[in-house]
């Protein structure tokens, strides 16, 4: 029996999937439960592992395309006898409707697809990293290891939680690890003409201007990650929201965190911590809005924007914040940032948020408002701690640490003075009750 290898739903917002690598070549034998092939979803890369045993006959989209949910990507043969029929079957279906690109040099449109596309039994699905006690592997690494002929099974990992790199797979095969290239587009301060030719590559490509002989335009074409956050924003557009700021006083703030920033405690965590001790007390802010209703949670999950190194941003959730002492949620943060680098965070650990920080005062804005993401009530975008001159009660000058934080709100289910009263509670917490943010 044939069986397709479809792309799996591993998130539910996910449409589409990019194909990161294949485990396996045509010709292989599969067993039930390897992994086959790596898949990038909106913001995680997962193995995916097959239902069936028996050959991989062919391969519908290769390493660098997409397919849509519930598309077929590969066929596989349970017999010798039926490794042919599989091979013309996936000719027919690349040159036809497969759902997806069989090539990264056209990258598909992402498409939703309809109840009847999605089989209801799909013979692949994502496993969580280092299952069965297999070791996590970057798909980079895999690949060079199946190249230098390389035993991942005799290899240490160095990257985060033990992941093998690249650089481990090239010490294990007596190579010096090569430091990567940053290659730097030329850029033309010449007027040019664009050209209105289609690109035939989804690579980055730098056309020439044929008179003046310089560089027209660079063009790169969006991430998996990057998709997913323009259509996040998108939907957010229709949703009715007000803004509110509040300056806050932070000398209390930071002098608790230089005390116990020597215990691994950070100050992302402990804005967290601030935020979901006050929304103790204000629920409303940290629910959602529904056509039937307002969607109260069952705990206080907060997300705080992280950016990516290749691009995007992914929003890492520390559950049940308010439940948890600074120590603990400092861990956690850090292993989570950590994981969501190198995109090994499970899809519960990424869209789970009830409630959303963003900081940006690490670059030192003073002031900016963020944009609501879909399903949350509220997110809270917290500018820098600067030096500012006050005047005091006596009629004195002084100077005093301060921040801005602004609130943005769905307005069907949360008020102005809902908000109001949030920002007064946590500006309360954080310049008169530091005290309770280490209990």
């Amino acid at each position: 029996m044939i069986h397709e290898v479809f792309m799996p739903a591993l998130s539910s917002t996910m449409t589409e999937g990019k194909i990161v690598s294949w485990t396996k070549e045509p010709g292989d034998q599969v067993e039930k439960g390897e992994t086959v092939v790596v898949v990038e979803s909106d913001k995680a890369d997962m193995d995916v592992e097959s239902f069936y045993a028996g050959t991989l006959a062919a391969i519908i989209i290769p390493a660098g395309g997409t397919a849509t949910v519930g598309a077929p990507i590969a066929l596989l043969a349970e017999t010798e006898a039926e490794i042919e029929e599989a091979k013309q079957k996936a000719a027919a279906l690349s040159s036809g409707s497969a759902g997806g690109t069989n090539s990264a040099a056209a990258p598909a449109q992402p498409a939703v697809p309809t109840a009847s596309a999605v089989p209801a039994e799909a013979p692949a699905a994502p496993a969580p990293a280092a299952a069965s006690g297999r070791p996590i592997v970057s798909p980079r690494a895999r690949k060079l290891a199946k190249t230098l002929k390389v035993d991942l099974a005799t290899v240490n990992g160095s990257g985060p939680h033990g992941r093998i790199i690249a650089d481990d797979v090239q010490k294990a095969a007596g190579k010096t690890p090569t430091p990567p290239v940053a290659v730097q587009a030329p850029l033309s301060t010449v007027p040019a003409t664009f050209s209105a030719a289609p690109l035939a590559s989804a690579a980055p490509a730098v056309a020439a201007d044929i008179t003046l002989n310089v560089p027209v335009a660079q063009l790169t074409p969006l991430t998996t990650m990057q998709r997913a956050v323009t259509d996040n924003m998108n939907v957010s557009l229709g949703v009715p929201v007000f803004r509110a700021s509040y300056t806050i006083a932070t000398d209390a703030l930071d002098a608790l965190y230089k005390k116990i920033k020597p215990k691994g405690v950070t100050m992302s965590a402990l804005l967290a911590k601030a935020v979901a001790d006050t929304l103790v007390a204000h629920p409303l802010l940290n629910t959602s809005y529904s056509s039937e209703g307002i969607r109260y949670p069952d705990g206080i999950n907060i997300a705080m924007a992280v950016t990516m190194p290749d691009g995007g941003l992914i929003t890492p959730v520390l559950k049940a914040a308010d439940q948890q002492d600074i120590y603990s949620l400092s861990r956690t943060w850090k292993d989570l940032v950590a994981r969501s680098r190198t995109k090994q965070l499970q899809p519960d650990e990424y869209n789970s948020g009830t409630f959303t920080i963003s900081n940006l005062g690490m670059f030192g804005v003073d002031s900016f408002d963020a944009i609501l993401p879909p399903g949350q009530g509220s997110i809270l975008a917290i500018g820098a701690s600067k030096p500012t001159v006050v005047a005091n009660a006596d009629g004195t000058l002084g100077v005093q640490r301060q921040m801005t934080v602004n609130i943005t709100c769905d307005h069907r289910n949360i008020y102005g003075a809902d908000a109001a009263a949030f920002l007064k509670d946590l500006a309360d917490k954080i310049e008169n009750d530091t005290a309770s943010l280490t209990l």
